[in-house]
């Protein structure tokens, strides 16, 4: 009898050591799941580096598509002139990133750029980061909820193997996911950036590229659809490959006699020139072009920090 009632005197000191578990650690940590998945919004893609595939999951619109392997390529993307990606968080992000792919807008378009990357995210990290943090809000969208901030103009959302960022010149509330199929890579793209630590597309290179020339005072114009370019750390700069895209291979064949012919006038890597055509010259008159079909090939001389910097900053400016 005695030992029946110690044990219901037992129970009911359990009961209340429970309940008070519960309030102490379990609920905390439940509110900490609730942060988790609500950050399970972002939409599983491929990953370029690991599945063949022919698309990025970012907008059309850029003036330039880069796609690159973070941990090699991380001084180049330092380079980028996107501020907002300088951000804590947006760094953070890619500290975990192994593939990053991103789209950099022209200036008249209102937006600055957008990423999509892949990685290996903390599963409570990423939700109590952005959580706890007075500067980012939650917001919800069709494509489903995402992260802002307003201070940094940057809107995330992720998974544990996935993240997109996107900024605006303005405060524009906009999902940071692509509101189409993608992206397509352009014709020869995944062959031509085998190997490379980053790889990049520029759109309608032809207007950017004529006006220095012309800066140059060379009777040389460049009417390429597109540039393929591939960027390499060496000693300290970097070295460039070119494929400029040319509608037909008679025309890619003049441009590589004209390109030789300006190439034998000499004088063309002044380092006194004005840096647009400084950058002009190591990019295109270092070394003789290679023509293939339609394709024009060339190999880049040195190029510095500032150089990296500035070519991507012309592409969005023109």
């Amino acid at each position: 009898m005695h030992k029946k009632k110690r044990q219901i005197m037992a129970r009911q000191k359990i009961k209340p050591l429970f309940l008070r578990y519960c309030f102490q650690f379990l609920i905390p940590h439940f509110s900490f799941l609730i942060l988790f998945f609500a950050c399970q919004s972002a939409p599983k893609t491929p990953d370029p580096a690991v599945t063949e595939t022919t698309s990025i999951p970012l907008d059309a619109g850029a003036s330039v598509y880069v796609v690159a392997n973070v941990k090699e390529a991380r001084s180049i993307l330092d380079l980028l002139p996107v501020e907002e990606m300088k951000d804590k968080q947006t760094a953070k992000m890619l500290d975990r990133t192994g593939t990053a792919a991103a789209a950099l807008y022209p200036a008249e378009s209102g937006r600055r750029f957008q990423l999509a990357a892949w990685g290996d995210y903390p599963r409570f990290g990423a939700g109590l980061a952005f959580g706890f943090s007075r500067h980012w809000k939650k917001q919800r969208s069709e494509s489903g909820p995402y992260w802002y901030s307003a201070a940094g103009r940057l809107s995330i959302t992720l998974n544990s193997k996935q993240a997109y960022a996107s900024s605006w010149k303005d405060d524009t509330l906009a999902s940071p996911l692509a509101a189409g199929p993608g992206v397509e890579y352009p014709a020869g793209f995944g062959e031509f950036s085998q190997g490379a630590p980053l790889s990049c597309w520029f759109i309608d290179p032809a207007p950017m590229f004529n006006r220095i020339l012309e800066s140059m005072e060379l009777d040389l114009r460049l009417p390429a659809e597109r540039l393929l370019l591939n960027i390499f750390p060496e000693g300290g700069k970097y070295r460039a490959e070119l494929r400029l895209q040319f509608p037909n291979a008679i025309l890619s064949r003049g441009i590589t006699a004209a390109i030789n012919l300006a190439r034998n006038l000499g004088g063309l890597t002044n380092p006194d020139a004005a840096a647009p055509a400084s950058l002009m010259a190591v990019l295109l008159f270092s070394n003789p072009p290679e023509q293939k079909d339609m394709d024009l090939d060339i190999q880049s001389g040195l190029l510095t920090e500032e150089m990296i910097s500035l070519l991507f900053r012309m592409f969005l400016l023109y």
